[in-house]
């Protein structure tokens, strides 16, 4: 469905416009997402890194208003026209902006840290995560844009891998001898690990999933 819509669209200047935005809604997600991970791993802090991701994710926010007015008035003008592709992209344009507040949330915990996560202590229990997801913001950009439906479905799969492994990282850590600092801190990066992936695939497989179940691809999954 989604491919035939962009197809429909296509050379439409409300499209080439709405898709631009989107695009860097997701650009800037994964720049404060990388920003974070190299302060959260890197043992060194970023000078101006928090003004620097707060301005980003209100830049992404001013976007998000952006998209839904440009939707709103397309609708206003033909209301019987592009329902459907307006409310997927109503739907994916929200969990773009959720990546950042889960950015800000990652660098939040950057301020709770009593001391500086080694990174092999992070390795042993997070196993190069986080540029598996950095991987995952690339895969999703292209599977949307291009409606690409094998990419989409390669995020599914990726997804399902990822977030049984951040609920197991939980799991250890709640049986570890670590301090309660590190160990909190660490559940807390699992947690907001996970909920990337997840409003990352919500975008991915908007591609090849039904309006309907959007947001609902874990419980589509289980059905198949």
């Amino acid at each position: 469905m989604f491919k035939n819509l962009l197809s429909f669209w296509k050379g439409k200047d409300f499209l080439v416009q709405v898709l631009e935005d989107f695009k860097i809604m997701l650009d800037d997600s994964e720049t404060m997402f990388q920003a974070v991970c190299a302060q959260l791993l890197g043992g060194t802090k970023e000078p101006g890194l928090k003004d620097k991701i707060h301005k980003i994710d209100k830049q992404v926010n001013g976007l998000q208003r952006e998209i839904r007015r440009r939707i709103v008035e397309h609708l206003s003008l033909q209301p019987t026209v592009d329902v459907n592709a307006c409310l997927i992209l109503m739907s994916v344009v929200k969990d773009a902006e959720r990546l950042g507040d889960y950015s800000k949330n990652l660098y939040e915990v950057t301020e709770l840290l009593a001391q500086p996560v080694e990174r092999e202590l992070f390795s042993e229990y997070f196993d190069e995560l986080d540029k598996k997801i950095l991987a995952l913001f690339q895969q999703t950009k292209k599977a949307f844009i291009e409606a690409d439906e094998d990419l989409a479905r390669s995020a599914w799969e990726y997804e399902k891998t990822i977030a049984k492994g951040c609920d197991k990282i939980v799991e250890r850590l709640a049986q570890s001898n670590l301090p309660v600092n590190q160990a909190v801190c660490f559940t807390l990066v699992a947690r907001h690990f996970k909920r990337v992936v997840a409003h990352l695939v919500n975008i991915a497989t908007s591609v090849v999933l039904p309006l309907s179940d959007l947001d609902y691809f874990d419980e589509r999954r289980a059905d198949e």
